[in-house]
């Protein structure tokens, strides 16, 4: 993947972006094209904090490359069982391995893990309107786009719990649809974590956003568009000023 962007912060975010924490942090945002038309990772760094508890809500990220194969195998990186690779932190990424493809994301699927399958779909599918692509009996394949990264929900027995390293999935959509967002989950009595906020970026545009929660708490953020696809506009000297923060760092 590529760095896209890269931004610091002095203090917490009003909508909990970087969790709970009232710090200074930064934001990476990672993939392998621009945010228009890519799956993208926003890896969060908290200065002071040197460990998450992780839990068992992200089960991990499938990536059609074998060249991601090669190079964990020229780089000497463990590949596990089933073509799986683990991240430092402990999160996982699952490798189909077929060529990386050239004409679509090579992200396939997020997966997170839900404790009852058809009420998750009653809100994804039925409260927000993402389509239904795949189903079995533990587990969906859902997003908005056939030619998207796909979002899959797979039941798990235990309970679902995002302990301290939690994350949330985002999506953009026009900024005249997000009060539609805001109403109809009213209606439907699921879950607003954030209302309608404006969040600033130093140097860059401010975006409109609104943070749900489904019925397992995996957050939601549909973020408006006009306003993201300025922000998210890919910064020729990400890597230099990540590789800056990463060398000025001493906590």
């Amino acid at each position: 993947m590529k760095i896209l962007r890269h931004e610091e912060f002095t203090e917490g975010c009003e909508a909990a972006c970087n969790g709970p924490y009232a710090n200074r942090w930064s934001k990476t945002m990672v993939g392998y094209g621009p945010e228009d038309n890519h799956f993208v990772v926003e890896l969060t760094y908290n200065y002071p904090v040197k460990s998450y508890e992780k839990g068992n809500d992200f089960i991990g990220i499938t990536i059609k490359s074998k060249e991601v194969l090669d190079r964990a195998k020229s780089q000497n990186w463990p590949i596990l069982a089933g073509n799986v690779l683990e991240a430092p932190g402990g999160y996982k990424f699952f490798i189909t391995e077929e060529s990386q493809p050239l004409d679509r994301d090579p992200v396939e699927k997020v997966t997170l893990a839900c404790s009852n399958l058809a009420k998750s779909l009653e809100y994804w599918n039925g409260i927000l309107g993402l389509n239904i692509f795949d189903t079995t009996n533990k587990s969906a394949v859902i997003g908005f786009n056939d030619n998207e990264a796909k979002l899959e929900l797979q039941e798990i027995t235990e309970p679902i719990n995002r302990a301290q390293a939690y994350g949330r999935i985002a999506f953009s959509c026009p900024f005249n649809q997000q009060p539609i967002i805001d109403d109809k989950i009213k209606k439907s009595n699921a879950k607003i974590l954030t209302p309608l906020i404006s969040l600033d970026t130093p140097g860059k545009a401010t975006v409109r956003v609104i943070i749900l929660a489904d019925p397992d708490g995996h957050e939601i953020c549909f973020v408006d568009d006009e306003g993201f696809r300025e922000l998210s506009k890919v910064d020729p000297e990400a890597d230099g000023l990540l590789n800056k923060y990463i060398n000025k760092d001493t906590s």
